[in-house]
């Protein structure tokens, strides 16, 4: 059922995405920024009891509408896992935004490429350029399709039903509101939303990277994991860029000129300088690594049946 449920999901995003499904988005960010008003003292315990609060709901009454259509019936229940995976993954959540950047780029409208840059990643764009807008939109898009795709996935073959989707869901949603924001300004509530969604990250983070890996050079991919992967800023996405742009044979990361200078990153990856053409390249890598997925979750349930 649930490999079932992906792959329905999956298709259902390419002949229509549903528009509301941003706002469902923005619905859950009002829902952090509520927990946060009412819980933030500026200290970790109170954020603890607000992730648990804002976490354990959506689960509880995810589970109860699961387990009850269950006890009804297997297709009202396979139309709950649909509903819920649909709003919490999203392979178009990443690929239109990839779209638009590689067409701005073809026609040579860097501008219209850093606005759309811009727009998707919310990082400030207006200093970069050519080479700089296609790592930065390669970086992104891979660990967009982690965040939106393959670690959704992961949670939900894990748990039962569409709990794990909506746990990690969540939690990646808390993490954003909150374990990005600065500690001097917001103080240490954000921490233990910070330190579950690196818990609940860890293992999805690792069977992405080794996905990429199998789809593409995969000594080059394993030895940029192994070598440079701890140099970067956040380990879970240093795993993910450093596997990807092994497999790929480009180069990522490097300095980028934003904030009035320049920023200063590790090299990730081997082999040529990221150019537009390694952008169709990154959605062929994920695209492989996603029918990976599939087939071996496939396999695994047929001899799940045989047995």
């Amino acid at each position: 059922m649930s490999l079932i449920s992906a792959v329905v999901v999956l298709a259902l995003e390419q002949l229509y995405a549903f528009p509301r499904r941003a706002y469902f988005d923005q619905l859950l960010s009002r829902y952090a920024k509520i927990l946060e008003r009412f819980f933030n003292a500026g200290e970790s315990r109170h954020g603890m009891i607000a992730w648990l609060a804002g976490v354990a709901f959506p689960i509880a009454l995810t589970a109860i509408i699961y387990f009850g259509l269950s006890q009804v019936s297997h297709i009202l229940a396979w139309m709950w896992n649909v509903t819920v995976l649909y709003f919490t993954m999203g392979f178009r959540r990443f690929s239109h935004s990839f779209t638009e950047i590689t067409r701005a780029l073809r026609d040579g409208d860097l501008g219209r490429a850093r606005e759309s840059l811009a727009d998707w990643s919310g990082q400030d764009t207006s200093e970069l350029n050519r080479k700089e807008v296609i790592r930065l939109a390669i970086e992104h898009g891979l660990l967009c399709s982690h965040r939106h795709v393959f670690a959704v996935m992961a949670w939900f073959f894990i748990l039962p039903g569409p709990i794990g989707a909506v746990l990690y869901h969540f939690a990646a949603q808390l993490y954003k509101q909150w374990g990005n924001k600065d500690q001097a300004e917001f103080g240490y509530f954000g921490a233990f939303a910070k330190r579950m969604f690196e818990i609940l990250d860890w293992v999805p983070a690792r069977v992405t990277a080794i996905s990429f890996a199998i789809v593409g050079d995969f000594e080059d991919a394993i030895y940029c994991w192994r070598g440079q992967a701890h140099e970067w800023m956040q380990a879970s996405q240093g795993v993910i860029l450093s596997s990807a742009a092994g497999a790929l044979g480009i180069q990522l990361g490097d300095d980028v000129h934003q904030q009035g200078g320049i920023v200063s990153r590790p090299t990730l990856g081997l082999g040529d300088e990221a150019d537009i053409d390694h952008l169709q390249s990154a959605v062929g890598l994920i695209w492989r690594a996603l029918v990976l997925w599939l087939t071996l979750v496939l396999l695994l349930s047929i001899a799940a049946w045989v047995a």
